[in-house]
């Protein structure tokens, strides 16, 4: 059984190295300036799930690697976390989302300041490099995107611990489908580059909570020249969705096992 302390350590490290890369690559594909400008959503999608192996490797043995509210609703509703855990996870993983949002705009400060319009280059808004927006505004479309990507996610995740062939197994009384091991963490990454490359197009692909919220507070705050909007109108969604999702991912596991 993980203590607090372990989760709370856990998470935060592993969601800001997570962030640090997702946000990361969203600022080298869009900020002028920066060598992998204009690389694509290939790159997006690949940095994202290099993000997800990093982190949830290196928070796997404190925590379980959840990294997203979604995954620790989904394994509470499966079964397995306790959901006396599941408000700690959450903070810490709102805490490692911001640490992470904090430490890519340090990252790539100069290309941020350069923003300003002085370097030659026109403004641009940065809110997408920290957070989703989606393509064509329809929140009822939107929100079921969000919610639909979110169950292609967790659900296989959750099903990915019962894979005695690949030798995960659940452990009983800790967390149903959280990665149990390596060859684990590794597919749970390629699962979110699959994501991103076919699910993402629409909204962004939040698929995790504290992923969007998180650093789209830090946005709102950061000293960034002609940054745009925060778009609040719209931060529901990336929160709601995914929530509704993993209920749904672990109600379909719970009722198959």
């Amino acid at each position: 059984m993980y203590s607090n302390g372990h989760i709370f350590v856990g998470e935060v490290i592993g969601t800001a190295i997570l962030i640090l890369f997702g946000a990361g690559v969203c600022a080298a594909v869009t900020l002028h300036h920066s060598k992998a400008k204009a690389a694509g959503w290939v790159a997006i999608a690949f940095g994202w799930g290099m993000g997800v192996l990093a982190g949830a490797y290196t928070a796997a043995p404190l925590s379980g690697g959840h990294l997203n509210p979604a995954v620790t609703v989904g394994s509470a509703v499966a079964g397995g976390t306790e959901w006396s855990k599941v408000p700690l996870y959450i903070a810490a993983q709102m805490v490692g989302a911001a640490i992470g949002a904090v430490l890519a705009w340090a990252l790539y400060y100069a290309q941020f300041a350069a923003n300003d319009g002085r370097s030659g280059v026109t403004p641009q808004p940065t809110l997408g490099i920290f957070s989703t927006g989606p393509e064509i505004r329809r929140p009822v479309a939107n929100l079921v995107t969000e919610i639909i990507a979110t169950v292609g996610l967790v659900l296989p995740l959750l099903f990915f611990g019962e894979n005695k062939g690949i030798g995960i197994g659940r452990v009983p009384g800790e967390h149903a489908g959280v990665y149990g091991s390596g060859i684990n963490v590794l597919l749970v990454a390629l699962l979110v580059v699959g994501i991103g490359l076919s699910l993402g197009g629409p909204t962004g692909y939040a698929i995790n909570p504290a992923r969007d919220l998180g650093p789209r507070l830090v946005h709102a705050l950061l000293p960034i020249p002609n940054k745009g909007s925060p778009d609040w109108s719209y931060a529901w969604i990336p929160v709601a969705g995914p929530l509704i999702g993993a209920v749904l991912s672990g109600l379909v596991y719970a009722a198959a096992f």
